[in-house]
């Protein structure tokens, strides 16, 4: 039996808030997108997170995770703080998987974007904006809270393609 701590789902996962401020709630719903992110690959090897089992795609467990780690630095640091920062992995959209790099270190430097994002975000209100530096939108005045509606929307848009990667690879379904 799994024990259950106060604002905690049985697998783990951060309860998002159902009611109350807007940014704790907006907090509190990333923060459940990213432990669903983490869920869903949770006892996967090096092998299985290299695997791109749902052809045409060559989406990878590796290539998503790291994905995110370069989406939490491009918004946070880039768009919102302005500051100049190289790519966390080899290219921008870290979809590239170097022979070296194992899904526990793609993590690490995941966990390490998103501890920066919140720092950068803790100094900031809703309404603090910040400019797109690439994309067809370069140049777009952007608000934190569009920022964090984003964020959640894409790590829901991608826990689905994580959601058909993990059941490929070993049947896992249901979180």
């Amino acid at each position: 039996m799994t024990t259950r701590t106060p604002g905690t789902l049985p697998d783990g996962r951060p309860v998002p808030l159902m009611t109350g401020p807007e940014r704790p709630m907006l907090e509190s719903w990333l923060d459940f997108h990213r432990a669903t992110l983490e869920l869903k690959f949770r006892g996967l090897d090096d092998i299985q997170a290299r695997l791109a089992p749902a052809e045409p795609s060559a989406l990878t467990p590796l290539g998503l995770v790291q994905h995110l780690a370069e989406v939490e630095r491009n918004w946070w640091q880039r768009v919102v703080a302005g500051l100049d920062v190289p790519p966390v992995f080899e290219e921008a959209t870290g979809y590239a998987l170097d022979p070296g790099r194992g899904l526990d270190e793609a993590f690490t430097a995941w966990r390490g974007e998103v501890a920066r994002g919140r720092r950068l975000r803790a100094a900031r209100s809703l309404e603090d904006t910040g400019r797109i530096t690439d994309g067809p939108m370069t140049g777009a005045e952007v608000s934190v809270r569009w920022v964090l509606i984003h964020l959640i929307e894409e790590y829901a848009r991608h826990n689905g393609h994580a959601d058909i990667l993990r059941e490929r690879i070993d049947g896992t379904t249901g979180f």
